[in-house]
């Protein structure tokens, strides 16, 4: 079977160590274009120890703070 595969790397402990380190939506956008729009995409984790899918409903916008709060609710950098 032909499929897309994504090598996916843990790099961090939390999404605010990646914001540099990631491809934006629209970098992802244009570089699947030269693929065809029917292979199957498989993630591929631990150098092809292990393997997932990707399906719609675990696909979904999300945020980090940009700040640590204190215990005070105050922010600090």
């Amino acid at each position: 079977m032909e499929y897309l595969r994504i090598e996916a790397q843990r790099q961090a402990y939390g999404p605010d160590d990646l914001k540099r380190k990631t491809m934006t939506v629209g970098e992802l956008k244009r570089l699947l274009e030269d693929f065809d729009e029917d292979l199957p995409v498989i993630l591929s984790h631990d150098n092809g120890y292990t393997y997932g899918s990707i399906s719609d409903d675990g696909i979904s916008e999300d945020y980090y703070a940009d700040e640590v709060e204190d215990s005070y609710g105050e922010g600090s950098e």
